[in-house]
């Protein structure tokens, strides 16, 4: 079984959106902390999680410098080999590994058939 655990976010301005999305919802929030590809700041509801973002550079993001919007979404899977099957199966690609497996941040990302990016991990966040 597979379930929508994050959506991820392209934005201008990391305190300023956390900030936004903190008041607005009462999402809670983590400190800003950098990552291999992006700065980030993570919130939650509790249930889903929001990934606000900053690439460094294209490797992983596939977008231009100044960008911003949804990036992609994320879900949980208990099978992580047998979920990749089934999207390549169903006419998913592989786009991207962030981190390695056996890292608590790794994700292991798609293109969808209209090449909208999503990832698959078995941990959540």
């Amino acid at each position: 079984m597979a379930r929508i655990r994050h959506i991820a976010l392209v934005v201008k301005d990391l305190e300023q959106t956390a900030n936004f999305y903190q008041k607005a919802f009462g999402l809670t929030r983590s400190e800003i902390s950098e990552g291999p590809t992006a700065k980030r700041i993570y919130m939650s509801d509790g249930e889903v999680n929001l990934a606000l973002l900053q690439y460094k550079s294209e490797v992983g993001s596939g977008v231009a410098p100044g960008w911003t919007g949804i990036h992609h979404f994320g879900f949980q899977c208990d099978d992580l080999p047998a979920q990749q099957k089934k999207i390549e199966k169903a006419g998913g690609k592989f786009f991207f590994d962030l981190n390695k497996p056996e890292d608590e941040g790794f994700e292991r990302k798609f293109k969808d058939p209209n090449g909208i990016v999503f990832d698959i991990n078995w941990k959540g966040w």
